[in-house]
C-alpha cells in the first residue's frame, strides 16, 4: 500500500480556492456551504434548524440539539414543509372511512379537582355577598381568576361559569330572500354516516370528495383576465379576505341537512386566477344534488360599517390625541383617540360604528360572499385508488402560498405577475378585520386603536403578495376527524421511529429530567450553522441505513452492504 503525497501548501490558499484558476473560473465554482444546504435539503433535513440546549436535571450535564423550524411552505425550508405534507396525508388518510366512533370519554374527576371546584363556590358565594352589601368586590375577583387558573393547571378545561364575559352581538338570523331554505333532518348521535350492504353481504362505507369555488370575477384564459379593466378585482378582494367564513357557513348548513355530525378534512389551496378554493373530504355521504343545493344556499352576511365613501386620504389623514375629552371611559385596549385633522371631532370608535350599524333597520351588509356554481362532488371508497389520489390532491400545494403559483416557463407569466399586483393593490385599502388601520380612511377608530396607524400600511397577514386576502388556516380540520391532534399524529410517526431503532423515548420515561433552553443567536458558544447541518446529515444517513437494514431483515432479503461511514456510531 502506497502513501498519499502531501499536498503543498501552496495548493490549498486559506479560502479553500484553487489561486491557479482564473478569477472568471473560480467566480463559477460553488460555494461550500450553499453545497451543504443542497445535501441537507436532498436528505430531508431541516436547513434552518433552531438550537436549544437540553440540560439534564439528574446529571447536570448540558447538551445542545437542532430542532426543526417547522415551516409548512416551501419557499423558505423545503424538507419541513414536505414533512408537514406528509403528516397531513396521514392525517386524512387515518380518519376518512374510520369504522368507529372517535370519541375519547373525559376522565374521571379527581379529589382534588372537586375540591377546588367546592372552593371556588365558597369563594364565590364570598364575592356576591359582598356586591350585595355594596362592598368592594376587586380582591374577591383576583382571588376567582387565581383558583381558576389552578383549575385549569389542575386538568380541567374550560372555564366554570362557562360563556361569554361579554355579550356577542347578532344581527337578525332570517334568511335572505334571495337564498333558497334548506332541509333540516334530526341530529343523530354518530360521526360515520351511512354502510351499504350488496348482495354478497360485503359492507361499503362511501365517502365524499367536494370542491368547491368561487364565483366569476370577469372571463379569465388561462388565469389571466381577458380585459383587466373589467375585472371585478373589488369583488375577488372581499370574497378572499372572507372566504374562511363562508366555509363555516358551508360545514353547518352541511350538517343541518345531513342529520349527523359530519366530519371533514379540508384544504385551501389557489387556482390559476389566484382565488381561493377549497377540496374537502367528507366522511360518510349524501346525495350529490343535496351537496350541490348546500352550495348553492350557503352564504356569509360581513356586517361592517360602510367603506363606500372615502374620508380621509393622502395627506389629511386623523390625528392620533391621547388628552382628548371624552364623555365615557375609553374603549378596552385604547388610550387615546383619532380626531378629524380639519375639526377636532372625534371619530367614532369600532363599537360605536356597530352600534349604529345595528339600529338601522334599512342597512345592508358591507358584502356577501357566495360559492361559484362550479361545485364537484365525487364519492370515494376505502382503499380505492381515488382514494389515494384524492388524498394527494388535497395536500399537493400545501406548501405553496396562495400568491405563488406562476410557473417560470409559462409564457403569460409576465401576465399573471401583472394580476397577481392588481389583486395586492385592490387589497391594499380593503379592511381585512376589526382592528385594521385601513378603517381610518373611512372615518372609523379600529377596534384598539393605538398610536402610529396608517391607511395601506396593514402589517396583517391577508395583504401579503404570498396570500392574497385569505388570512385563515390553509388546512380545516374537524374535531372528530381522527380523534388526534396533529401533535399526536407526528408522536405516533416518532414513536414508530424509535421502535424501528430499539431506542428508548426519554419524553415518556420521565417528561421532567430535562430542561431546554433557546440558544440566543449572540451566544458565543452557539453551534456554526454549516456544523449543524453537517452533523444533521450524518445522523439522518445513520438512520436511515439502520431502517433499511432492519426492513431486510424483516423481509427475510440479505442485508445490503452499508459503508462503515453510514453505519459509524
Amino acid at each position: 500500500m502506497t502513501d498519499t503525497p502531501p499536498v503543498p501548501p501552496s495548493a490549498t490558499p486559506p479560502d479553500g480556492s484553487d489561486r491557479t484558476l482564473p478569477r472568471l473560473a473560480r467566480d463559477t465554482l460553488p460555494f461550500a456551504l450553499d453545497v451543504a444546504i443542497e445535501v441537507a435539503k436532498n436528505n430531508g433535513v431541516c436547513i434552518r434548524p433552531i438550537e436549544l440546549r437540553r440540560l439534564d436535571t439528574h446529571t447536570g450535564t448540558s447538551e445542545s440539539f437542532n430542532i426543526p423550524c417547522g415551516a409548512t411552505q416551501e419557499a423558505k425550508c423545503p424538507p419541513c414543509a414536505t414533512r408537514n405534507r406528509q403528516l397531513r396525508r396521514a392525517q386524512c388518510r387515518e380518519g376518512w372511512h374510520l369504522d368507529h366512533e372517535p370519541i375519547a370519554e373525559p376522565n374521571p374527576s379527581t379529589e382534588d379537582q372537586r375540591w377546588l371546584i367546592e372552593f371556588r363556590a365558597d369563594v364565590q358565594a364570598k364575592r356576591d355577598e359582598a356586591e350585595r352589601d355594596g362592598e368592594g368586590t376587586l380582591d374577591w375577583d383576583e382571588a376567582i381568576a387565581g383558583i381558576d387558573a389552578e383549575i385549569n393547571a389542575a386538568g380541567m378545561r374550560g372555564n366554570v361559569l362557562g360563556g361569554r364575559s361579554t355579550p356577542k352581538r347578532s344581527r337578525s338570523t332570517r334568511r335572505r330572500q334571495d337564498a333558497p331554505d334548506l332541509p333540516k333532518r334530526a341530529k343523530q348521535d354518530t360521526t360515520l354516516g351511512r354502510t351499504f350492504i350488496a348482495s354478497d353481504g360485503k359492507v361499503y362505507r362511501p365517502s365524499l370528495f367536494v370542491t368547491l369555488t368561487l364565483p366569476s370575477y370577469g372571463r379569465v384564459r388561462n388565469g389571466v383576465p381577458v380585459n383587466p379593466s373589467t375585472y371585478d378585482y373589488a369583488a375577488a378582494a372581499r370574497d378572499a379576505l372572507h372566504f374562511s367564513k363562508l366555509v363555516d357557513r358551508f360545514v353547518q348548513n352541511l350538517r343541518r341537512v345531513a342529520g349527523y355530525d359530519v366530519q371533514y378534512f379540508a384544504s385551501v389551496e389557489p387556482q390559476k386566477r389566484l382565488a381561493p378554493h377549497l377540496h374537502m373530504a367528507i366522511r360518510g355521504t349524501m346525495p350529490r344534488a343535496e351537496v350541490k343545493a348546500i352550495a348553492a344556499a350557503t352564504y356569509h352576511q360581513v356586517w361592517w360599517p360602510s367603506v363606500d365613501e372615502v374620508r380621509f386620504d393622502g395627506e389629511h389623514l386623523p390625528v392620533w390625541s391621547e388628552r382628548a375629552e371624552r364623555a365615557e371611559p375609553y374603549p378596552d385596549g385604547q388610550a387615546g383617540d383619532y380626531l378629524d385633522p380639519a375639526t377636532g371631532e372625534l371619530l367614532p370608535t369600532w363599537d360605536e360604528a356597530l352600534d349604529q350599524l345595528g339600529t338601522d333597520e334599512a342597512a345592508e351588509p358591507l358584502h356577501v360572499v357566495r360559492f361559484g356554481t362550479q361545485v364537484d362532488v365525487q364519492g370515494v371508497l376505502a382503499g380505492s385508488p381515488d382514494a389515494d389520489q384524492c388524498i394527494g390532491y388535497l395536500s399537493k400545494y400545501l406548501t405553496k402560498s396562495l400568491g405563488d403559483p406562476l410557473d417560470p416557463e409559462d409564457p403569460d407569466n409576465h401576465a399573471r405577475r401583472d394580476h397577481a399586483t392588481r389583486m395586492v393593490e385592490a387589497l391594499r385599502y380593503e379592511p381585512c378585520s376589526p382592528t385594521c388601520p385601513n378603517w381610518l380612511r373611512y372615518g372609523v377608530q379600529p377596534k384598539g386603536a393605538k398610536a402610529g396607524m396608517l391607511p395601506g400600511r396593514c402589517k396583517g397577514k391577508a395583504h401579503k403578495a404570498e396570500h392574497l386576502g385569505y388570512a385563515g388556516r390553509r388546512v380545516l380540520v374537524s374535531r372528530k376527524w381522527s380523534n388526534k391532534t396533529l401533535r399526536e399524529h407526528k408522536q405516533d410517526r416518532r414513536a414508530w421511529v424509535l421502535d424501528m431503532l430499539g431506542l428508548p423515548d426519554e419524553t415518556v420515561t420521565d417528561p421532567h429530567r430535562y430542561v431546554w433552553r433557546p440558544v440566543s443567536s449572540k451566544d458565543p458558544n452557539r453551534t456554526p450553522l454549516a456544523k449543524r447541518l453537517l452533523r444533521e446529515v450524518a445522523n439522518r444517513q445513520r438512520t436511515r441505513a439502520r431502517l433499511i437494514e432492519l426492513q431486510a431483515r424483516a423481509d427475510g432479503l440479505s442485508v445490503p452492504e452499508l459503508s462503515a461511514t453510514s453505519l459509524a456510531a
